[in-house]
């Protein structure tokens, strides 16, 4: 034994090191009965409440406040109490049959003394405690609990996993039961004995059979409730995992459009702070409005994280902001054209904020990574489904991978959540291209089929909107 972290822990090279190996590969190979494969992982025989993990679970497995469990040697005591004191007890009733004396007593108190190892080796403590119960109906003691020894370790057996090795235990103990009471009964203590009648013998198995269903539905219910608990924890993991994924894109999209815009307004203020303060005063404005925004959305989204559940202090962004995108990318010299068909509709929050971001990415990707001083942006309100493009012109630049990164992969991963799909790659004629398809409910859907029309967008000084401009 080591001392570790939590008290006195199995050596692994030492007596019960074994075990522990053997536990963690039937756990690997998946049939170990109880989750994480290891002895101290085992289910309670108490089940879920306060009697799991509370003062009567650890006085009754013989742990110490946070020490690892020991011999459950305070289990053995009350049996072992029980077995005696009830025996004795017993005996006054029962004058047919032997006194007990001092063997006898040794055979009440071997069985309790083979229970404390029955978590380490079920197997053997199983198949021993049955062997002393026969011992003890073949010297002809008073009946009594002494089945009590037996019980606790068939029980210890069946939810460590040897069920077969319990139930050949239960059988061999009522086999022996019958061959002393229908034939060795007539060279063994008490003499004079008739042997045992068959109402009594069938009373015993039925006994015996409702004993063993009834420790087999506890250990179905506990494999279930070990079940249902790592379900439990593989959802709140996968949940975890989605969370995190949609955290990061979301402060992807904020940070990387934000500081593109910033980028390129930092460039253009630092060019002309010298020969036109004006224009780089305009540009020092242009930072300071994109930052803000910025942080005010960063803030939205950590702010889930501190009340999760609670409700956003501002709306989630959506396609009534397009316009606002293309006003930031004429801050950065990219001018955006924003073309509507169809009638438009109500979406869906999710399915809002996700267009709205991918059409946020495709822009901060022309921004980053193309030469092309204009773009179009259309937006396709079509029977079932959104569809978005947005094109420019090239050509893409050196400073990065314009078909590639966490933009274009956010970007999947946002349509792909709602059902739909993300197109990107270059053009023939050198630009490049980004058309996302999100379906749309039903519900969704407008009260009256509008023809298939573009519909100009509101108009900015910033960024021209046309209503001739179709999608190429």
């Amino acid at each position: 034994m080591s001392q570790g972290e939590g008290g006195l822990r199995p050596d692994a090279n030492g007596p019960f090191g074994d075990r522990e190996r053997r536990d963690r590969e039937r756990r690997d190979r998946g049939d170990c009965p109880w989750p994480g494969g290891t002895l101290r992982d085992r289910p309670s025989p108490f089940g879920r409440g306060p009697l799991r993990d509370g003062p009567l679970r650890r006085w009754w497995s013989g742990a110490d406040g946070g020490s690892a469990p020991r011999l459950p040697w305070r289990a053995a005591l009350v049996v072992a109490f029980v077995q005696v004191v009830g025996s004795t007890e017993a005996q006054g009733h029962q004058t047919e049959r032997v006194h007990l004396n001092a063997p006898g007593y040794v055979l009440l108190l071997l069985g309790p003394a083979l229970l404390p190892f029955r978590l380490r080796r079920p197997t053997a403590v199983v198949y021993a405690t049955a062997a002393v119960t026969l011992g003890y109906l073949a010297a002809g003691y008073p009946y009594g609990p002494f089945f009590l020894s037996f019980a606790v370790a068939f029980g210890s057996a069946v939810y460590a996993g040897r069920r077969r090795h319990a139930w050949a235990a239960a059988v061999g103990l009522y086999g022996g039961h019958l061959l002393l009471s229908h034939w060795l009964y007539r060279w063994l203590p008490p003499s004079g004995d008739a042997g045992a009648g068959w109402v009594s013998e069938s009373a015993f198995a039925a006994w015996l059979l409702a004993f063993g269903a009834a420790v087999e539905l506890g250990r179905v219910r506990r494999e279930q409730f070990a079940r249902n608990r790592r379900e439990r924890a593989e959802a709140e993991r996968r949940r975890a995992d989605e969370e995190r994924l949609r955290i990061a894109r979301e402060l992807h999209d904020v940070v990387a459009h934000s500081l593109s815009v910033i980028s390129v307004q930092a460039g253009v203020g630092l060019a002309l702070i010298d020969e036109r303060p004006e224009q780089a005063r305009t540009a020092l404005t242009t930072i300071r409005a994109t930052s803000k925004e910025a942080l005010g959305e960063v803030r939205q989204v950590l702010g889930s994280l501190r009340s999760p559940g609670s409700a956003p202090k501002a709306p989630a962004p959506g396609l009534d902001r397009v316009p606002e995108l293309a006003r930031q990318a004429a801050a950065a010299g990219l001018d955006v054209r924003v073309t509507t068909e169809g009638g438009p509709r109500r979406l869906a929050p999710g399915a809002d904020l996700a267009a709205f971001r991918i059409v946020q990415e495709a822009l901060t990707n022309i921004v980053r990574h193309s030469g092309a001083r204009s773009a179009r942006v259309h937006v396709g309100y079509r029977a079932g489904a959104l569809r978005l493009s947005v094109d420019d012109d090239g050509p893409a630049t050196g400073d990065g991978d314009s078909g590639g990164g966490n933009g274009l992969i956010g970007m999947r991963e946002r349509a792909a959540a709602l059902g739909g799909t993300v197109e990107a790659g270059p053009r023939g004629d050198g630009g490049f291209r980004v058309v996302a398809t999100l379906p749309l409910p039903d519900a969704d859907a407008p009260t009256a089929e509008t023809p298939a029309a573009e519909t100009p967008a509101a108009e900015t000084p910033a960024a021209e909107t046309s209503a001739g401009e179709g999608e190429r």
